[in-house]
């Protein structure tokens, strides 16, 4: 689905010629993009997206800190644990937690409740090998997507992404918000919601971004909830369901 956009028209084409190139000029940027230098110029230093998470070198080279290419050089960065779905799938429970732990620390996501918070890590971890063993199991080859968890997008006051699971498939990308719960509560359907706009922009036109609810506490669960304020609905699933959230946009799955 698509969302009304956290950047005007323009931000997204400025910053989306920055995050597709290793280094280029204002100049550049407007030539290519058919608009004045002025205009450029002002949306180079007033821009949230640019001001956060781009950077300009002595020779006045422009860098995105998150490439818009496959794979999404930078991504890493920012999320507790990166990799393709395959190294996921690959990774013991102990190494894979042991290496979220870290790159959690190293993002400054905090872990206090470190029991509880443990928990969860665990329990999103087994909901995501469940559902990417389904797609195996329905024939989709996906272990060349990209997955990050607990992405803590949040370098300056300006732009705020948080998701407890990022997957990028080619031209889809799964913004799930995970909770341990069996029961719907509307605050964290619009939570779940709440970034996608602000992923779009990130990730470029390339991807249309759904996000979707996953209650890990439910059972045969898949049911779409209003989203208040907005004409558009939100999945909401519980993990042992969670591969109808991909089929909803790539249709794997026979009629």
């Amino acid at each position: 689905m698509r969302w009304k956009s956290a950047a005007d028209e323009r931000e997204r084409a400025i910053y989306a010629a920055i995050c597709r190139h290793d280094g280029v000029k204002a100049r550049d940027i407007a030539q290519t993009l058919g608009l004045p230098r002025k205009v450029v110029n002002q949306y180079l230093y007033r821009s949230p997206f640019i001001s956060d998470l781009c950077y300009r070198d002595r020779d006045y080279l422009w860098y995105g800190m998150i490439r818009q290419d496959v794979p999404h050089a930078g991504l890493d960065q920012f999320s507790g644990w990166y990799g393709t779905v395959a190294e996921f799938m690959d990774q013991d429970e102990h190494g894979w937690l042991s290496e979220l732990e870290a790159g959690c620390q190293r993002i400054g996501r905090n872990l206090n409740d470190t029991r509880g918070l443990v928990h969860s890590f665990l329990d999103t971890r087994q909901a995501m090998r469940e559902n990417f063993q389904a797609l195996r199991e329905f024939g989709l080859a996906c272990g060349s997507w990209e997955i990050c968890f607990e992405l803590r997008i949040r370098r300056a006051r300006r732009i705020r992404i948080y998701t407890d699971v990022l997957v990028i498939s080619p031209e889809h990308a799964f913004s799930l918000e995970f909770k341990m719960k069996d029961q719907i509560d509307h605050e964290e359907v619009k939570q779940a919601a709440k970034y996608a706009p602000y992923l779009e922009v990130v990730l470029g036109d390339s991807y249309d971004v759904d996000p979707a609810l996953v209650l890990t506490r439910a059972h045969d669960l898949y049911t779409h909830v209003p989203l208040e304020g907005s004409t558009a609905d939100i999945p909401v699933v519980s993990g042992d369901m969670l591969f109808n959230v991909f089929d909803e946009y790539l249709h794997f799955l026979a009629p």
